[in-house]
């Protein structure tokens, strides 16, 4: 059953509560995520995205009881991605040959996709469609986070479909972000950003100063995931200003694995010296094969310090710490400082391999790291506070 936004416009869309990964196992989501579908009816009637294809004849049912197929004379794909584009082969059989609005990546993508050739009609920033009384205005927004995304924007009732961008994996019954548990919905939108958008920060102000430029009004941001922002929707615009600005707290993260704990008590005891220099500050603590690695990589999202540390194993290191260190280098993260540290008791590669892979990963090393051998005495323990000091100064 749809939701009403306006008089004019519909979320014809898809909660999933039992959503827990997502992008194959790459994701972590604890609070399922949402599908969402817009119907915008005027004297023209065009449907914006669909829902992932597991819900895909789910999805059209549901649609064919809100309106008439027939009855929708544009399909708009903002994104690729099968999240959003995964209905549209079981919405076309119906109507076939309706016209599917999208970015000329858009078409390419969705052809390699789906293997299908609709009516394609390519659009670039500053198009419009004419619904009648409304038009919907095209944006391009490569990059954010696919080559083929886009946003488009709704006159009259001053919407803002803004796909992927804004969006948060967040099932929720409320739909709007005034009644949704503020602290829960920031959470899942700083995850999000954190772990999809980060590699693109640097396009995330160009494209908001790039429709805020537009001088169009705003009552409604309306993303594919999670809650619509209607209660002061360009908050989300102004925390992702903040987020893609080199984001830091004052907040350092160690993450580690330990073999027989000796890198655990290093860990713990680093903490202890951090605490000790700087109270107020925050102090994040995980270990790499106990914790979701999305919350860990939300957490260095927003710090300004990482310790990294592992047990020599075989020549390198610990397998999750392998994974952790690949993770964020591929994620880019600016302006944060590093530093490395782990037990030994064979041969001690493990601190030298992280400290070259911090550097790699873009961190600023502040040290060549600090090993144990085997398990850290009274003397390593002290050294270790003495450690989270230094790397505090």
């Amino acid at each position: 059953m749809g939701v009403k936004i306006t008089d004019s416009v519909t979320w014809v869309g898809k909660v999933d509560w039992e959503l827990r990964r997502f992008h194959g196992h790459e994701l972590s989501t604890h609070r399922g995520s949402t599908y969402n579908s817009y119907l915008v009816r005027d004297e023209k009637t065009v449907l914006i995205d669909t829902a992932w294809t597991p819900y895909a004849q789910e999805y059209v049912d549901s649609l064919a009881e809100e309106i008439d197929l027939n009855d929708i004379d544009f399909v708009v794909a903002n994104h690729s991605e099968v999240d959003h584009s995964g209905a549209l082969a079981e919405l076309m059989k119906r109507i076939p040959d309706k016209p599917v609005y999208c970015s000329a990546n858009g078409a390419k993508m969705l052809k390699a996709q789906m293997h299908r050739d609709w009516n394609f009609k390519i659009v670039k920033t500053g198009d419009k469609l004419d619904l009648g009384s409304r038009q919907l205005i095209f944006i391009e927004a490569p990059m954010l986070h696919w080559p083929d995304s886009m946003f488009c924007y709704l006159t009259g009732d001053a919407i803002l479909f803004s796909n992927d961008a804004f969006g948060q994996h967040y099932a929720t019954e409320v739909l709007f972000n005034d009644l949704a548990d503020r602290d829960e919905l920031y959470q899942e939108a700083i995850k999000y950003y954190a772990n999809i958008l980060t590699p693109f920060s640097k396009l995330v102000p160009k494209k908001i100063n790039e429709f805020l430029g537009l001088n169009l009004p705003l009552r409604f941001i309306c993303p594919s995931h999670g809650v619509i922002w209607r209660d002061n929707p360009l908050q989300i615009v102004e925390q992702y200003a903040r987020w893609a600005d080199d984001y830091q707290e004052n907040q350092v993260t160690i993450a580690y694995e330990t073999m027989w704990n000796s890198t655990r008590r290093m860990a713990e005891a680093i903490a202890a010296g951090l605490r000790n220099f700087d109270p107020t500050m925050k102090i994040k603590l995980f270990s790499l094969s106990a914790s979701d690695k999305n919350d860990v990589v939300t957490e260095v999202f927003k710090s300004k310090g990482l310790l990294v540390g592992s047990s020599t194993i075989n020549r390198t290191v610990l397998s999750a710490v392998a994974g952790f260190l690949e993770e964020i280098k591929g994620l880019g993260f600016k302006n944060k400082k590093a530093a490395a540290f782990g037990s030994y008791g064979w041969s001690g590669e493990s601190v030298n391999i992280v400290t070259t892979r911090l550097k790699e990963a873009g961190f600023q090393v502040v040290n060549d790291g600090l090993k144990s051998y085997w398990n850290p005495d009274r003397d390593m323990i002290a050294k270790c506070r003495e450690f989270g000091e230094t790397f505090l100064k």
